[in-house]
């Protein structure tokens, strides 16, 4: 993603993560094929939007896969588009699989019309994944920040936040710093979400767990160490932690993003009382990013869901679930970002790194070497 660095304007003052490239707009000749659609790498292919529109609906379908409706308002964003496009049928397998489990299928589905048409991942997936994308830049490339991009478009940054704490303030004492889940009071309590060697919220949890430590992106280390200690304490839950988990009370402590540990928070209003922290001192940022499978059995309706994404109306969709859109920043000049929506996130860190694709795939490489013993 970007250079490892200290992002206080960019993300406390816009709440994002900003990148751009050159614009993709063009005058070719509107309509194409489908064969045309698998090898499009902008609208411009198409000739407008309505050309692009018109041969998804010739399409008739859109294969998602890992799409939970309640991360990051998944269900809003799929619920948009099946009323914009009712010709389209979105078909939704495995909401619960993660990064790595899309891939899987992409592999295994291979010449199938069941096959994923588009992806949605944690950057350690798709750097390890590129040679299942085709490249695509949509209509609004030039506003969505360099950083948060692959350069030919195999994959975008589309939302993103922060990696937080989420809590049950009825189970637990309100945690204030990291080192506070190693002590007694959380023995049995603590969750992530999902491996981090396959789900980018968990990779991000030891990404979060190694700044907190005094490390940096360079090295994991401390983070596995932290989770070491936390399972040895008996605090470590190995139990994936969904809404029922919280309510159940298994997972009264939860590493995920902040847009989904607020999420759970208002799913559960009513069962359980749900807080949210972003520990002081160096935040944890990272974004979910967007890919076009190149073996898409509906190549034009993926793209038109890469370019209902990267809308305003799409962005906005993202903010109302919580997260931060890869356009708020563009769109916060132009005036066309929900403001009311934006000023309710939760209070950013003044000190954030995200790691680059370079050390985020020396993390992926130590995390699949280590972490299964250092939580067994």
């Amino acid at each position: 993603m970007i250079t490892p660095r200290t992002l206080i304007t960019s993300l406390a003052a816009t709440a994002v993560i900003a990148i751009g490239l050159t614009g993709c707009s063009g005058t070719a000749a509107s309509g194409t094929t489908t064969t045309d659609a698998a090898t499009a790498t902008s609208l411009s292919a198409f000739g407008d939007l309505p050309a692009l529109e018109s041969a998804a609906k010739a399409e008739g379908n859109l294969n998602v896969i890992a799409l939970p409706r309640d991360w990051a308002n998944y269900g809003a964003v799929l619920d948009a588009f099946s009323k914009k496009y009712p010709e389209i049928t979105i078909n939704e397998a495995s909401p619960d699989g993660s990064s790595a489990e899309e891939i899987q299928a992409a592999d295994t589905l291979k010449g199938q019309d069941t096959a994923p048409d588009v992806f949605d991942l944690g950057l350690a997936v798709a750097l390890s994944s590129t040679d299942r994308f085709a490249p695509y830049k949509v209509a609004t490339w030039a506003d969505i920040p360099d950083a948060l991009k692959e350069a030919t478009g195999l994959y975008t940054g589309d939302y993103g936040g922060y990696l937080a704490v989420g809590y049950d303030p009825d189970a637990v004492p309100a945690p204030t710093q990291l080192s506070d889940l190693l002590g007694a009071a959380y023995k049995g309590k603590v969750a992530i979400n999902g491996d981090p060697t396959q789900a980018g919220a968990a990779f991000a949890a030891v990404g979060m767990a190694t700044v907190q430590n005094g490390g940096t992106v360079d090295n994991f280390q401390p983070g596995i160490d932290f989770f070491t200690k936390l399972n040895a304490a008996g605090n470590f839950v190995k139990i994936d932690p969904t809404p029922a988990t919280i309510a159940s009370g298994e997972t009264p402590v939860v590493f995920d993003w902040d847009y989904l540990n607020v999420g759970y928070g208002k799913k559960l209003a009513g069962q359980r009382n749900w807080k949210v922290v972003v520990f002081p001192g160096t935040g944890y940022a990272g974004y979910y990013n967007q890919a076009v499978s190149k073996d898409a059995p509906h190549p034009a309706a993926a793209r038109l869901w890469q370019e209902f994404l990267y809308s305003d109306e799409g962005q906005n969709l993202w903010l109302a679930g919580g997260a931060r859109p890869a356009r708020a920043e563009a769109m916060t000049t132009a005036g066309t970002i929900d403001a009311a929506l934006l000023s309710a996130l939760p209070k950013a860190p003044t000190a954030t790194v995200v790691p680059s694709k370079e050390q985020s795939a020396a993390a992926a490489t130590l995390l699949g070497s280590t972490w299964a013993a250092a939580v067994q």
